[in-house]
């Protein structure tokens, strides 16, 4: 679906959710804990995740070290896939895996039906998390709903090979200093790019870029008691216009939607140079490049530091085997399987112990020219100075500016101020 479809179908979706929940309560914590018991009859657990949270082999481990135990693994192509098929699910009642891995964006509207989920508090996992990262998805009166996977510290992934010809420094330290300064610099740098390369845009998307940016800015579309901002947010006017001026005007972009097929294509051609890069993007590149030589990351990020997504494991109480369930959940998100998960798919993790572990900070990628991914993404952890708040409608919000932004870059249907206009009106029907 696109443009309004798309927005209204989100409306929709999470209107259904509300009202299909209210008599269920919400905020409240009278399912606390989680039901039944561990023990040796066989089990089979399903498990929810998209994207790639690395871990295929860490389910293979855990079968072996558990016997009775066999993993059912449901993996959605998107956020917004499983987005989608968890708030229906959850609406109707029934149907959702034993754990549902759930995206940091849409965690704050899923804890106002926080008794839809297992309450994972246990002293067992206590401090095991960076601060944040549990608090986010803590409720009011202290009902933990997930356990942390990764997080999404940000770099800049690039092509080495690209910038060489185009005559562009490109050993990473070089480029880090290249990078280095505000977002008008990167766009600069991208000017320079494009006017001496062969049709290869400086970055993928509008969109995509305007999420590393928009991640910056500590109150963006809500404040913090709930009142919506965002088309009245200077500061969402100013960087939807500098990135729509780079993008379109500056002719930076390559007009791509991220995640749709001509996007996921595109990296097996010269199509763009630079790429906006939490550590989760990592594996997601390799896999979509495959065969293509030149890719490398560099210890930089405009604008200073920031954090793009990260995942959390929960429990639907509607599930059959919850004990089990938080078994497997507890052990996927120790450090020593998170690192693993990292060393798979470059998923960065939340966890205290696994930050501080000379494994992850020793870590190297092959396929981005043996970089020093796990110390240069400890360093881009450490640079994030801003938390961003996100409310419950933060993430509709943020679909609606994504629409925004693909009707002016790629599908071409509107100019900047028309777009803006439809974006006002989408969040307005919120």
């Amino acid at each position: 679906m696109h443009s309004r479809a798309r927005i209204t179908a989100l409306s929709a979706a999470a209107a259904c959710l509300a009202l299909a929940l209210t008599a269920c309560g919400s905020g409240g914590s009278d399912n606390a804990g989680v039901e039944g018991e561990t023990g040796t009859e066989d089990v089979t657990l399903s498990v929810g995740t998209f994207n790639e949270f690395g871990y295929e082999e860490l389910f293979t481990e855990y079968e072996e070290l558990n016997p009775n135990v066999t993993i059912e693994h449901k993996k959605a192509a998107t956020s917004n896939e499983a987005r989608d098929n968890l708030t229906t699910r959850l609406a109707a009642g029934s149907g959702l895996s034993d754990i549902e891995g759930i995206e940091m964006d849409w965690l704050p509207e899923l804890l106002e039906y926080s008794d839809q989920f297992a309450d994972l508090k246990d002293p067992a996992v206590e401090g095991r998390w960076l601060d944040w990262k549990e608090a986010a998805a803590t409720t009011e009166d202290g009902q933990l709903i997930g356990y942390g996977t990764d997080a999404g510290p940000e770099a800049v992934c690039y092509r080495a090979d690209l910038f060489e010809k185009a005559g562009l420094p490109s050993d990473r330290e070089s480029v880090a200093k290249m990078l280095e300064g505000d977002w008008q610099n990167y766009f600069d740098a991208g000017k320079k790019f494009v006017a001496a390369s062969d049709g290869t845009a400086w970055f993928d998307s509008a969109g995509a870029t305007y999420q590393g940016m928009i991640n910056q800015v500590e109150n963006a579309y809500e404040d913090k008691d709930g009142t919506v901002i965002a088309t009245d947010n200077a500061d969402v006017k100013d960087i939807y216009e500098q990135v729509l001026q780079a993008s379109v005007d500056d002719g930076l972009s390559a007009h791509l939607t991220q995640w749709e097929d001509d996007w996921t294509a595109s990296f097996q051609s010269d199509a763009f140079a630079t790429k906006l890069c939490p550590g989760w993007m990592l594996g997601i590149i390799e896999g979509n490049a495959k065969g293509i030589d030149g890719w490398d990351i560099a210890d930089v990020f405009p604008g200073g530091g920031g954090n793009w997504g990260g995942s959390y494991l929960t429990i639907p109480t509607q599930g059959a085997h919850q004990a089990e369930a938080k078994k497997l959940a507890e052990w996927l998100t120790a450090p020593e399987q998170q690192i693993k998960a990292f060393e798979s798919k470059g998923t960065f993790p939340s966890q205290v112990e696994g930050l501080e572990s000379d494994t992850l900070l020793g870590q190297t990628n092959a396929f981005f020219n043996d970089a020093p991914t796990g110390e240069i993404l400890a360093n881009r952890a450490n640079a994030i100075e801003v938390r961003p708040f996100k409310g419950p409608k933060y993430f509709p919000i943020n679909d609606a500016m994504q629409q925004a932004l693909t009707r002016v870059d790629v599908d071409k249907t509107d100019d900047p101020a028309s777009s803006w206009e439809k974006f006002v009106t989408a969040v307005g029907a919120l």
